[in-house]
Order: C-alpha cells, then structure tokens, then sequence
C-alpha cells in the first residue's frame, strides 16, 4: 500500500541540506508521510548520493527540473562536470520513487517535461503570472501535486491536488535578532490544511523561502528548534549565543547556544536522532561546524513532523 504524502518540505540542494535529507532516510527516521523537495543549487556528488539514498530505501523524494536559483543549470552544461552528469542521470534513472516537480513562470515552455514526466509529475506555482500556464498546459493533465500559496487568486484556478505552500520561518537580519523574539508561532497547516481544501502542506523548514549564494561568518551562533505546543501547533524557539560583539570564536558561541537548548530540552524532552545529536556534542563540548547545526535543525523538524503525521 503506497502511503500518500502529506508533508513537503522545500530545501534547496546545498550540502547540508541534503546531507540532513540523507541522514533522516539513513537512520530510518523519515516518515513515509513525507516527500522531500529538493531545488537543486549545484550539480555536486552530495546530491547523486541522496537520491541514490532514497532510491535504496524506496522513500520518495521530489526534484524541481527547472531550478530558478543557484548554479545546477550552467553546471550541467560544463564539460568538467560530465561525469557526475552521468551519475546523477543514472541515479535519476534507477529510482522509481522521484516526483519530478516544475517550477511555473510566465514565460514557461513545459512541453518537453510534461512529454518525459507524464507519470510522475508535480507544479510549484507561487508566480500570479503563471496560472495562465498552469491553466494552459497541466489542468487537464495527471498533476500528483501542485504547490500554491494560500490565496484566492490561486486557488479558483489551481483546484486539483493541491498542496499549501507556505514559509512559516521568520528568518531575521541578524542572529542575534532571535534575543529578541526568542520564541514565536511556526505553523498550523499540518492541523488545518485538509478542512482548507488541501491535500498536503509544504514550507521551508526552519531555513526560509530567501536563498544567499554565500554564507558568512556570524556574529552570533542561533538554533532554531520546532517543538509542539499544547494544542498541537508548532512552535519556534531560538537558542542564541552571549558573546555576540565580534565573529571570533564560533565554537564557543555555539556551546554557549547548545548550554540554553540542553537546559530548555530537561523539560521538554525531545528525543529525536538530531536532538540526541545535540546533547553528545554539548557532552563531547565539539564543535562540529555551522553547517551541522543547520542540519540537525531540519533533521529534527522533519522527524518531529513525521511522527505526528504517523499517529493521525
């Protein structure tokens, strides 16, 4: 019995996020429940191996064909890249369980990926401007999945399997905003999107729809952690750093941030894979990088969103 997705979290392809895509799959702690999509960013080996991941462990994942950020499409192009081309072709090939999503815009032509992903295709349409394509080319056609916004303009025209998309993160300036605001409201989709007319829900984690190419070094070190709350939304805390005048020292800002989830976590005992990640780094006191720690925010979001799609 194939279960139907429910949850589609939105990441772009950068390493990390599709390390903490592998991992949940790795550890067995990802809910059938739950499609990953993935805007790929970068033609990179880390994205061969995760799909290969969810190929090998039947869980099905969704690719975007047309990427509008990140540099995926000229690296396809380049010659150097011509072999890891070649595996991600066959990676794509051996997988029976990928959704091949398109990204709508105006100027759309979707003739050649409807001809080649008839059977297995989903839209992602946030663009006004591009429900005339929509209405053109997919209305009549076997759309598992679009993705849409939750508003009217959209949803009179785009009626079939739709799914709400959403950034729920109030993604701020700067880290050390989150002092401020340092727990908030994430999200209710997952409690209201089928009495809204939905068939699933989908957002950006806890990394947020805006997309930099380059990362930098941050004054503070923030973690974002999503937990229930008694009604059974969910909610956002944020664990900042003290020592946030200067960019020296990441690693003791991040135990500084890690000291105040560990305490928080005493009460709230959250027992996912990432949060059990989190309290043997803050044991071991290491330091394993910003990267990680943004994994382990989404590995820990997803999981917790599983298993409360698997209990409904």
């Amino acid at each position: 019995m194939e279960v139907s997705s429910m949850y589609f979290p939105y990441l772009r392809g950068r390493q990390f996020e599709l390390i903490a895509l592998r991992e949940l799959v790795e550890k067995g702690v990802l809910s059938s429940r739950i499609t990953p999509i993935i805007e790929p960013v970068k033609l990179s080996s880390t994205l061969v191996k995760t799909i290969e991941a969810y190929g090998e462990n039947s869980k099905q994942l969704a690719i975007i064909t047309n990427p509008k950020v990140g540099s995926f499409s000229s690296d396809a192009r380049e010659e150097k890249n011509q072999k890891l081309k070649e595996s991600l072709s066959a990676s794509l090939k051996e997988n029976n369980n990928i959704l091949y999503m398109y990204l709508l815009r105006a100027s759309s032509k979707p003739e050649k990926f409807i001809a080649r992903h008839a059977d297995n295709m989903g839209t992602i349409c946030d663009d006004k401007d591009a429900i005339s394509v929509y209405e053109a080319y997919f209305a009549e056609t076997d759309v598992k999945y679009n993705l849409i916004p939750d508003e009217s303009g959209f949803r009179r025209k785009i009626s079939k399997n739709r799914v709400l998309l959403a950034d729920k993160f109030n993604k701020l300036d700067r880290n050390n905003d989150y002092i401020e605001v340092d727990d908030e409201p994430f999200s209710e989709d997952h409690l209201y999107y089928q009495e809204d007319g939905y068939v699933g829900f989908a957002d950006y984690s806890v990394v947020g729809e805006e997309y930099n190419e380059t990362g930098f070094a941050p004054y503070a070190v923030a973690i974002h952690i999503v937990y229930f709350d008694k009604d059974d939304s969910l909610r956002v805390k944020h664990f900042v750093s003290d020592s946030n005048d200067d960019i020296s020292d990441p690693a003791g800002k991040f135990q500084e941030a890690l000291s105040k989830l560990v305490a928080w976590n005493e009460t709230k005992q959250l027992d996912t894979v990432a949060m059990k990640e989190f309290e043997d780094l803050y044991h071991r006191e290491a330091y394993p990088g910003l990267g990680t720690v943004k994994k382990l925010s989404i590995m820990h979001h997803l999981e917790l969103i599983g298993r409360y799609l698997d209990k409904e």
